[in-house]
């Protein structure tokens, strides 16, 4: 299980598209946060804060998790080696956890050089150290949860046909309507006592309150629950090819 993990976390680190895909996250989020002069802007906005990468990076996550994950199974079924792997004494459970795991480290990777952002807006404040610190680890706790879903329904997307556009497609457009799918339903205001029911179904209003430094175990749960939901599916998706 380690070595397909190795392998996974090789492949996407030995190809361009791999630097690519981080240095468009990084790029993107640090023009919205210190270039354009928009709300998000850490020097216009007056306080040292981190608000605006957290309200930024789950939109640029709706495309490079997808990004990451669009090959794991999708190349495997067209270049016919799916068989082969799933004949190695590993579980299809843990070929799946260790592709997911090797996706989750991967996105972890690209979060790590946003620390600079941290240690920036940390010396900017006045004086130096005067931002929520604790508030800011909490939002970076969500922003982790956020994208280890993201990434077991991109696993899953992937599982589903083998080209990874149409992996790419699907994965993004899963995610995007959990994420603010169910916020949509909402505003609609259509199903009276059960709206609050549907909005709590979308990552967006657990994401929010842990983007706030509020960590809960009633949001953790809900995130636990999407990524075994989605590692589940994607296994029921594997065995289907022995039907």
């Amino acid at each position: 299980m380690f070595t397909l993990y190795k392998k996974e976390i090789n492949s996407f680190l030995n190809s361009i598209l791999g630097y690519v895909v981080i240095a468009v996250f990084l790029i993107v989020n640090g023009l919205f946060l210190w270039v354009f002069p928009l709300e998000s802007n850490i020097m216009d906005f007056g306080y040292a804060n981190l608000d605006g990468l957290f309200l930024l990076a789950p939109f640029v996550f709706l495309f490079l998790i997808p990004a990451i994950t669009m090959r794991f199974f999708a190349d495997e079924k067209k270049s016919g080696t799916i068989e082969l792997l799933m004949t190695k004494p590993l579980t299809d459970l843990q070929v799946i956890l260790a592709k997911y795991f090797a996706g989750l480290s991967l996105v972890i990777i690209s979060l790590i050089p946003t620390l600079i952002y941290f240690v920036s807006v940390y010396q900017l404040g006045f004086p130096s150290g005067n931002m929520d610190v604790g508030g800011t680890w909490g939002s970076y706790i969500g922003l982790f949860f956020l994208s280890a879903s993201f990434v077991a329904i991109g696993l899953f997307a992937s599982s589903l046909t083998d080209n990874q556009i149409i992996s790419f497609i699907l994965a993004a457009m899963i995610c995007g309507f959990i994420y603010i799918g169910f916020e949509f339903i909402y505003s609609l205001d259509l199903f009276g006592n059960i709206d609050l029911f549907i909005k709590s179904l979308g990552i967006s209003s657990h994401y929010s309150y842990m983007s706030k430094g509020v960590i809960d175990t009633r949001d953790l749960l809900y995130f636990l629950s999407l990524i075994s939901l989605f590692i589940i599916l994607t296994k029921i998706s594997l065995e289907s090819r022995k039907w």
